[in-house]
């Protein structure tokens, strides 16, 4: 066997697709589908930017049959699902816990999160949870005896992140999406491994969860934020082209070494269903590396709103569009929920994309969906895109 297999860019785009399931997904409906899903991927980024419908929910609307927003309150109720950081904040399965340990231990022996430690508050925010139970942060807010100076409430707010990213505390559900805090005792399941991984385990734990949700990876990609990572991923890849779990591959017009697993042939057998197109989120797990979305799909992608209005090239929130195994399109838009009008500020055509009206048929049939998900029952097109849109979307004037 040659040291690197030959893969063609539209079958590392399907290893991709496939391995993210999308467009189409194997997932069960319902609640069983959101466990399937999440434990499937590793984690859902959770965001808190509500310009259409937020990004934990997102993501798992475009896999999920039937998705509903309670299924995540219900899971990390079941213990089944908890709240952490991976490469951002995010809802990760419970069997992945003691992985998230090496950070927990790191940011406790003093690896510098956010905010500056302060060690006098987090002791009497602990104190206060373990006698009282679990609490949210505004429950500390008129606490007597701790208003004004270094008692207020943004260094409070300070102490429960801090505690919370060391592994003392954890999120045991939500209010109204405000967090409410308990002891990670009293969260984490009693039959749960707590044995924090070795470096070269958790390097291993990185690979592996990558290559399963992901189909195909580069070196860079499998620390995706986990700067320290590098030279120990690298020890733990070659170990695993050695021992034949990983085997290394190249594209025929590239010359980037990427990395699958064995069986891998079995994904590119599978159908993709060239019928639906998905409006995706920004901080949908198949798009979150934007330089890995430039490579094998050639979609050069930022996120604008973290941008002054003055430097936005296509607008505030931009959704990338999926079709046809290839990302396509742009929309910019914004979900009116008083009002209940879904508003597309901007859509931008890939110059690759060339069946245009049947583009249009599927993505207009997309959008309503997506609308209706959004909690609207219009869909209105700003004034200066009616004459270059009106032809993709179908029955809306």
């Amino acid at each position: 066997m040659p040291n690197s297999l030959p893969l063609t860019l539209q079958q590392a785009r399907k290893l991709a697709l496939v391995s993210q399931q999308l467009p189409n997904s194997v997932f069960s409906r319902g609640l069983k589908g959101t466990f399937e899903a999440i434990n499937h991927l590793g984690y859902v980024q959770i965001d808190t930017i509500s310009v259409v419908e937020r990004a934990h929910h997102h993501t798992l609307y475009n896999r999920v049959p039937y998705y509903r927003h309670g299924y995540l309150d219900k899971l990390v109720e079941q213990r089944k699902i908890f709240e952490y950081w991976s490469h951002a904040a995010a809802y990760l399965p419970f069997d992945d816990y003691r992985f998230c340990l090496p950070r927990m231990h790191a940011i406790k022996q003093g690896q510098r999160h956010w905010y500056k430690k302060n060690s006098r508050l987090m002791k009497y925010v602990l104190q206060r949870i373990t006698s009282d139970g679990a609490l949210q942060a505004k429950d500390f807010e008129e606490h007597q005896g701790f208003s004004g100076g270094m008692w207020e409430w943004g260094p409070i707010k300070q102490a429960i992140e801090h505690l919370f990213m060391q592994g003392d505390l954890l999120v045991t559900k939500r209010n109204n999406f405000q967090k409410v805090f308990d002891l990670a005792e009293r969260v984490v399941p009693s039959d749960l491994s707590t044995k924090k991984p070795s470096r070269i385990e958790y390097a291993h734990y990185l690979i592996d969860r990558y290559l399963k949700a992901h189909g195909i990876g580069h070196l860079s990609e499998f620390g995706y934020l986990r700067k320290t990572m590098g030279p120990t991923i690298k020890q733990a890849l070659n170990e695993k082209i050695e021992s034949g779990d990983v085997l290394e591959v190249k594209l025929k017009t590239k010359s980037e070494q990427l990395f699958v697993t064995p069986g891998f042939e079995t994904l590119l057998d599978q159908r993709l269903a060239h019928s639906k197109a998905k409006i995706l989120s920004p901080f949908d797990n198949l798009v979150i590396q934007r330089k890995r979305i430039l490579r094998l799909f050639n979609f050069d992608y930022q996120l604008e709103c973290y941008l002054p209005e003055v430097k936005r090239k296509h607008g505030y929130f931009t959704l990338p569009i999926l079709w046809k195994g290839n990302l396509v399109a742009r929309m910019d838009a914004k979900a009116d929920r008083k009002n209940k009008v879904f508003i597309i500020r901007n859509l931008e055509l890939e110059k690759k994309l060339k069946k245009v009206d049947e583009f249009g048929y599927y993505f207009s049939r997309s959008l309503n969906e997506f609308s209706d998900f959004n909690g609207c029952d219009e869909i209105r097109v700003a004034s200066r895109l009616r004459n270059s849109v009106k032809s993709l979307i179908i029955d809306q004037e």
